[in-house]
Formats: structure tokens, C-alpha cells, sequence
């Protein structure tokens, strides 16, 4: 009898130990991104190599959220990937982001919670920072997010304001690439350089949590970015509410994601 209580204590202390030192941590992608983004990229291969498994896929809509469980990695800690509408308006991303967050919290819910973002997915994960519902929030990554806006967002919007019937011809000739910018004016308003009545302008100003900030950026081949997001825009220190409160790692690399963003964030989430 002695013995097996020994065996059920060492178990229940072992158990606990692993519990108590498991992470969390929720894949955010950009625009025309989708949670398929951190696996074709090779990210998701180093996280898993670093004792982290892939734990699911989030989806949200107004009724709920769904999670297709991932099976088959080992690891203690767990990654969720979620799958947003990236052309809908930034706010409408929260709202369905925060509906996630939550349902990974009610899984998990005495273990800290980190973000990892790429692109305009750092900025939908801000937004629901300064609105307080993320419940054990640990740290915020964000990889080439144009935090202070872009002008490539402002180009994509020019060049969707010729008018009926000009766009079909220009449609035409673009692969549909036009079509896609009108349908996507929504984000690429909130993507727009910060000044007074945007979305970055007030996002910029509001208080930002306590935990730690992590910009992985990307300097271009001369030092001022990569093709779509200015190097400055990506450093989170330039956002006025979280001045000097964010490490940065530079990978010098385009804009998309890379292998060697998840060398990066296996250091920086300590897996």
C-alpha cells in the first residue's frame, strides 16, 4: 500500500511539474495569409523540433468557435494556429480573435499565453491586447507587422478607385489582382500610415498590457525594410504607447515567413 502510494505521489508531482512549465502559444497570420501559413513556411517544423506540438486549428464565426485538433506531435507545450478572414476590417479580426483566444484559455487556463503574429496579424492581435481579453498573457511577437501603417496600403487603394467599366479591363490585365484590393479595402484602410482618425492613430495611443513585446523585424537590402512594410513600422518601440518596451531581433529576409523565423521564436518563446 505504501508503494502505491508512492508511485500515485511521484506521478501526481511529476504531472504537476510538466503542467505548471507548459506554454501556450496562438499563431496569428496576415493578410491573404491562413493557418496553413506557418506550415508551408517551415516555422511550425522548428517550434515542433523545440518541444512544442501542434495542439489545432481555430476557426470563429458569429455562432462559435471550432477547433480541428491536431494530433500526432510530442511536446509540452502547445500550438494553436488560427484561420481569420484577412480581407474583413481589423476590428471585425478581433472580435473573431477574441472569441479564440478565449476558447484556448477555457483549455488552458492556468498556463501563460503568448502571440505570435505576422503582418497586419500583429495589429488585429494588439487590438484585442488593449481592449483586456487575453487571459493569461504572457507576450507579444510580432514579425514584419506594419505597426505605424504602410504606403503599400495606400497604393493598393489608389488603385482600386477606377471607375465602371475601366476596372474590368484593368482586372483583366492585373490576373484579378484588382478585384482582390476591392474586396479587401476594409483592412487596407486600417493598414494606411497612422494620423489622426485611423485605426493605427487611436490603436497607437491606447494603453498597452504589462508583458513582453518581441519585434522581429526585416531591414530590406538597404537597411529601410522589406517590400511592403517600412523597417521603422515594424519596430514596435516606434508605437507611442509601448516606447522602449520592446526587444528587436532582426531576419534578413522578404516579407514572408521563413525557417528562420522559428529559429527566431524557439529563443524567444524559450521552447
Amino acid at each position: 500500500m505504501q508503494g502505491l502510494k508512492l508511485i500515485i505521489t511521484t506521478c501526481a508531482l511529476l504531472f504537476g511539474s510538466v503542467q505548471a512549465q507548459a506554454d501556450v502559444a496562438v499563431l496569428i497570420h496576415g493578410y491573404l495569409g491562413s493557418a496553413n501559413s506557418w506550415e508551408s513556411s517551415g516555422v511550425n517544423a522548428a517550434l515542433v523540433a523545440n518541444g512544442w506540438k501542434r495542439a489545432g486549428i481555430l476557426r470563429a464565426d458569429p455562432y462559435g468557435v471550432e477547433l480541428t485538433p491536431v494530433l500526432g506531435d510530442e511536446g509540452n507545450n502547445s500550438l494553436y494556429q488560427v484561420e481569420l478572414p484577412s480581407q474583413a476590417p481589423m476590428m471585425l479580426q478581433a472580435d473573431l480573435l477574441q472569441a479564440m483566444l478565449q476558447q484556448v484559455a477555457r483549455l488552458h487556463p492556468d498556463e501563460p499565453l503568448s502571440l505570435v503574429a505576422h503582418s497586419a496579424g500583429g495589429i488585429v492581435a494588439r487590438i484585442v491586447l488593449v481592449r483586456g481579453a487575453v487571459p493569461n498573457a504572457r507576450a507579444l511577437i510580432t514579425i514584419a507587422t506594419p505597426h505605424l501603417g504602410t504606403g503599400r496600403a495606400v497604393q493598393a487603394l489608389e488603385s482600386t478607385d477606377i471607375p465602371y467599366p475601366f476596372c474590368l479591363v484593368q482586372n483583366f490585365f492585373t490576373d484579378g489582382k484588382t478585384r482582390l484590393l476591392r474586396e479587401s479595402r476594409g483592412v487596407l484602410l486600417d493598414l494606411v500610415p497612422a494620423r489622426p482618425g485611423t485605426l493605427l492613430f487611436w490603436l497607437n495611443h491606447q494603453p498597452h498590457p504589462s508583458i513582453a513585446y518581441h519585434s522581429i523585424v526585416r531591414p530590406g537590402p538597404v537597411g529601410m525594410g522589406d517590400e511592403l512594410v517600412p523597417v521603422f513600422s515594424q519596430d514596435m518601440n516606434r508605437v507611442q504607447a509601448l516606447q522602449g518596451r520592446s526587444s528587436v531581433t532582426v531576419v534578413s529576409s522578404g516579407h514572408a515567413l521563413n525557417p528562420e523565423d522559428g529559429r527566431t521564436l524557439v529563443s524567444l518563446l524559450g521552447g
